[in-house]
């Protein structure tokens, strides 16, 4: 057994890859549309995580955009997606920039919480140690829930 990838649904595909790809820095690895079933699939992956153009060596992402105009509550009730981060605060510091909020602050230098446009948790952690704490991570607070 291997697995393979989480699905996301998602409301607006363009506003979903500005967050996924554009803000959090993941690289679209494929798209496919499926006219007779009225829906698209993007999957995703992480930089780290490509040997070469057509070699995956981890799960993705799939992002299903349905054509005709849903609408998804509760991203929250299936957890959350998780990230290892090179710098912990620079990530965090280039969401910001593409205006994101950061729910749960690195404070520790070790962990944030983001959350998508469909409201879904995304962790982000620091590879290896904890950074060493600091400003003005290490005095903000947290924004809504993660």
């Amino acid at each position: 057994m291997r697995y393979l990838h989480t699905m996301v649904r998602v409301e607006n595909l363009e506003r979903a890859l500005s967050f996924y790809r554009d803000a959090l820095g993941l690289m679209e690895h494929s798209r496919n549309d499926y006219p007779s079933g009225r829906f698209t699939l993007v999957f995703l992956t992480a930089p780290g995580d490509v040997k070469n153009a057509e070699q995956l060596r981890s799960p993705l992402i799939e992002l299903t955009y349905n054509w005709d105009a849903e609408k998804f509550e509760g991203g929250r009730n299936f957890g959350h997606l998780a990230f290892e981060v090179d710098d912990i605060y620079l990530s965090c510091q280039r969401l910001m920039n593409n205006g994101v909020t950061i729910n749960r602050p690195p404070r520790d230098g070790r962990m944030a919480f983001i959350r998508s446009p469909e409201n879904i948790s995304i962790e982000l952690l620091q590879s290896g140690e904890a950074l060493s704490a600091t400003e003005p991570w290490q005095s903000m607070k947290n924004e809504g829930v993660w």
